[in-house]
């Protein structure tokens, strides 16, 4: 039996803590010079990304309703042999736990930009004390409905401010079309075959899978509802590429062609001018916040689904194991931050105009870009 549309949008959740995990620091950040330095070309990149995300995490929710089980348990139940199976764990131990603790640092490290935006004189070490409670509280919880909330709460906040500020922006609207349709590459070559990888690497994101799997079969019980499951995933992951690109458009719309150099969270804000005036380095520092913290619980929860499923744990997010394993992800992660951000001060050539930036901002701007 088909679902309402009503019911169809008061399932929407498991799509949604996907787009909460792509849209990091690392997307807002690689959107925004992207625009600052190409224009609107590399829209096509963000449009093949999000197309790319939607079938890839589609099939893992069908995989999940179906089986019952996340994938960390299906790749554990569904290899017959006993040395590729522990082959397969291992990979995906490796890949996914020791993974999403790299990702983690760029997530606790774009909060640090967000809020070092409009607080630069701040201290770093507070600032991360104070995301890793928020965040381990958020998920000590252990309940899934109250963190997809939480998630779906701040992708549609950023949603909002980015799509608002793109169409205030008056963008050229032929430009884009050409961007999104027309796929050319700038004229600096690798600079901008790299670019375009690193979109589509901070959109199309592989822990995303284990999440997607899971959160579907927790909460799709019945194999019927994988047309719910499709509409939900259709439309958060849609919302999600939107954001993107809106964040690529206005920083297109608002600093390429001036010469503006982009180093720090307050640069980044130059995209949200035109709208917000004295309120954007405000606004980009909460977006920035915002991305990192949900990115930061995505991250986490991932590792943990990953992790559970392919070692034969119980995968519910009360379990103490599976606890552990987030925690483990959330304070390595709130660690290497530290440590990046205690790197010495040295000089960029590539800023125009700045001599020497400290290392609480170019320290965070590269872990956030990796």
């Amino acid at each position: 039996m088909s679902s309402t549309l009503v019911q169809k949008f008061k399932n929407v959740g498991p799509g949604a803590l996907v787009a909460a995990g792509f849209i990091g620091p690392g997307t807002v950040t690689t959107c925004t010079v992207s625009g600052a330095s190409y224009g609107y070309t590399m829209l096509w990149a963000l449009l093949f990304a999000t197309v790319a995300t939607i079938i890839f995490q589609e099939m893992a929710s069908r995989v999940g309703i179906v089986s019952g089980k996340g994938l960390g348990e299906n790749i554990r139940d569904r290899i017959p042999n006993k040395i590729l199976m522990w082959i397969a764990i291992v990979i995906v131990i490796i890949a996914i736990f020791v993974g999403n603790i790299a990702y983690e640092t760029g997530n606790i490290t774009g909060g640090i930009l967000g809020i070092q935006a409009v607080a630069p004189d701040v201290p770093m070490i507070p600032i991360v004390v104070v995301l890793g409670i928020l965040a381990f509280a958020a998920m000590w919880i252990g309940s899934y409905k109250v963190v997809e909330v939480i998630l779906t709460a701040i992708v549609v906040f950023m949603g909002v401010v980015f799509f608002v500020t793109a169409l205030a922006s008056s963008p050229d609207w032929g430009a884009i079309a050409t961007g999104l349709f027309v796929p050319t590459l700038p004229e600096e070559g690798s600079k901008g075959i790299l670019t375009a990888v690193g979109l589509i690497g901070t959109t199309i994101v592989p822990y995303n899978l284990f999440l997607h799997a899971s959160g579907a079969s927790e909460r799709f019980k019945d194999p019927e509802q994988v047309s719910d499951a499709r509409f939900d995933t259709v439309l958060s992951i849609g919302l999600g590429g939107i954001i993107s690109m809106a964040i690529l458009i206005c920083a297109a719309a608002n600093i390429y062609g001036t010469e503006a150099t982009v180093a720090n969270g307050k640069d980044m804000a130059l995209a949200l001018q035109p709208l917000l005036g004295s309120w954007a380095t405000w606004m980009i520092g909460l977006g920035l916040l915002a991305a990192g913290f949900s990115s930061a619980i995505t991250a986490s929860f991932s590792a943990a689904y990953a992790v559970n499923g392919v070692l034969g744990w119980k995968k519910t997010t009360k379990d103490i194991r599976f606890k552990a394993i987030w925690i483990i992800v959330l304070v390595a992660g709130c660690c290497m931050a530290i440590v990046l951000g205690q790197e010495p001060d040295r000089t960029y050539p590539g800023c125009a105009g700045r001599k020497r930036h400290s290392a609480s901002h170019h320290g965070v701007l590269r872990a956030v870009l990796r």
